[in-house]
């Protein structure tokens, strides 16, 4: 009989599995840390495979805790890090590259060349978001340039 509900979090520090009840109330949860990579001045990475990982781990943890079988389970929500990208290889599942964090800003250079013709809205009225290094394409742009 299903009988909860849980969520995966996968944050900017760690992730962590939470079981809640039909009610709402926090059933049991895991969480683990995952380490922060910094190559370069502004840049910040972390290891697809070890948030891989530490998500089958806490997953196992907290249902283990809660003593709970994973058919007990109704729904599973997940959240992210917001514009944090991740390249992988679709034959092999294998990540191509580190996955590239949302504070990143090694594409400030991408940036700015594009805003040099139209400003930091130059595609505003196409994505609906202006020109920063925070968002996700010119992450993808910088992999495809360097990977």
């Amino acid at each position: 009989m299903n009988k909860y509900i849980a969520a995966i979090d996968s944050g900017t520090t760690s992730t962590r599995f939470i079981i809640f009840d039909k009610a709402g109330k926090i059933v049991t949860f895991a969480q683990k840390e995952h380490e922060q990579i910094y190559p370069n001045p502004g840049w910040v990475e972390h290891s697809p495979t070890e948030i891989w990982s530490r998500t089958q781990t806490v997953i196992d943890e907290a249902l283990d805790r809660g003593n709970i079988a994973p058919q007990e389970i109704t729904a599973i929500g997940i959240t992210n890090q917001r514009e944090t990208i991740v390249v992988w290889n679709r034959h092999t599942g294998k990540p191509y590259y580190n996955a590239i964090v949302w504070q990143d800003t090694r594409t400030d250079n991408i940036c700015n060349e594009l805003a040099q013709n139209g400003g930091i809205d130059r595609f505003r009225a196409q994505v609906g978001l202006p020109l920063a290094t925070y968002f996700s394409g010119p992450k993808i742009k910088w992999m495809l340039d360097n990977i």
